[in-house]
């Protein structure tokens, strides 16, 4: 047995990509796709025909409308390869604004719906500000489920619970980021690897808070650098994986045995934070407030890249 093969007895495997080409070789469960993801893949020869299709389809009604059917026709294209949901993420430029989140996740799942897809099939991604937060609480609400993502802390992952969402990604790779750039050249890999990467640590808490609080928000782990941060977070609920990491988990046959366990969960006191409060709290962890901001940022400026190349099919 590969450890790709171990991992799934104790953890849902969900594949991190928008090349669907590649699922299918390691047949994940879900997969999750974001603007990053999906302007890589429609750069790609294999993938320029969507980006063509849409433009062909849709072009008449503008730029707004043929990004939407293009992010929908990626997910329809995974769900086809997946037996579970495809994660869809609504414009990162809408992280701060409550109604207009709403208002473009039911948009989506119209059209997931109008192709022939349930909505339960669908995850639909809003990075977890305080007006991400609210606007998944109302579409909860509404049957449709969504997936928290730019998680870095824990008083985001306690709103998102009180908010009843259906799914969370906690973060691992960037907060290892942002802690070896801190350290510097006094950073030392072999001691903070593991069960002591400052990214799994995270994941880790948050995991075991929603355990022990008989929470059913699900955790996904994300965003990570190497196998080792998997290994270490093995028994998580789920964990989206790319497929350059899948491929390392399928080439070994190191032993791999769980490190999270439910019923191994400590007792918590539970603990809620209004909105005040999740400000501050956010705003004094200086890690996740600056990876939150630049992850926005990131996912904005490759959303203007897509709908340029969009404008540009136009004429």
């Amino acid at each position: 047995m590969n450890q790709l093969q171990a991992l799934k007895q104790w953890t849902t495997v969900v594949a991190d990509t928008g090349d669907f080409n590649q699922i299918a070789a390691y047949t994940p469960q879900d997969a999750t796709t974001n603007p990053s993801l999906i302007l890589k893949a429609v750069q790609k020869a294999e993938y320029a025909h969507l980006l063509d299709d849409m433009v062909a389809a849709h072009g008449a009604h503008g730029v707004a409308v043929v990004m939407d059917q293009l992010l929908v026709r990626v997910g329809c294209e995974i769900l086809r390869l997946v037996p579970g949901r495809v994660s869809t993420e609504v414009d990162a430029r809408l992280s701060f604004d409550e109604a207009g989140t709403v208002k473009k996740a039911r948009e989506l799942i119209a059209l997931y719906e109008g192709n022939g897809h349930s909505r339960d099939r669908v995850l639909i991604k809003m990075a977890a500000t305080w007006e991400g937060i609210q606007a998944a609480a109302t579409l909860e609400k509404e049957g449709i489920h969504t997936n928290l993502t730019l998680l870095f802390s824990f008083v985001q992952a306690v709103a998102c619970a009180d908010a009843k969402v259906q799914l969370i990604s906690p973060f691992v790779g960037r907060i290892y980021d942002w802690a070896k750039k801190q350290a510097g050249a006094g950073w030392d890999e072999q001691a903070m690897s593991g069960a002591n990467d400052p990214g799994v640590k995270s994941v880790k808490r948050i995991y075991e808070y929603y355990k022990s609080q008989g929470i059913t928000t699900e955790v996904m782990g994300a965003s990570f650098r190497n196998v080792g941060q998997i290994t270490a977070l093995a028994g998580c609920d789920l964990l989206t994986i790319s497929p350059e990491l899948l491929a390392e988990l399928a080439q070994s046959s190191a032993p791999l045995e769980p490190a999270l366990r439910a019923d191994a969960a400590a007792t918590q006191e539970p603990v809620h934070f209004d909105q005040p409060a999740f400000r501050l709290a956010l705003n004094e962890d200086v890690m996740a407030h600056d990876k939150l901001s630049e992850g926005i940022r990131a996912f904005v400026k490759d959303t203007l890249t897509l709908e340029a190349m969009i404008q540009a099919k136009l004429g």
